[in-house]
């Protein structure tokens, strides 16, 4: 009975070829399985579906980075006031309590 010097192992998920040398268990190759091309009509119809996605999200970002600017400052205006409250003296470490 002859000894196998390679093992070819398909994929579950990609259903790509991967070619495994059986004594050290590394991967000699890799084939990943071909793709049917799509028509340019179907092609041209995904890259303008892309491109509204990219608007759309585009959008989204530009519109949370500004409304964040305003969250921002009513953030430092009630850390100014809290600090104003709080103002008691200067700042002791509670480990100094000791």
């Amino acid at each position: 009975m002859a000894e196998t010097k390679s093992w070819t192992v398909i994929c579950p998920c990609c259903e790509a070829a991967i070619v495994v040398d059986a004594q050290t268990g590394v991967i000699i190759s890799h084939e990943e399985k071909a793709k049917p091309l799509a028509s340019f009509e179907e092609m041209a119809k995904e890259m303008e579906n892309r491109k509204k996605l990219r608007e759309q999200v585009f959008s989204q970002e530009l519109g949370s980075v500004k409304d964040r600017e305003r969250l921002l400052e009513e953030k430092f205006k009630e850390a100014m006031k809290k600090a104003e409250k709080d103002k008691g003296g200067p700042y002791r470490n509670p480990l100094d309590f000791d």
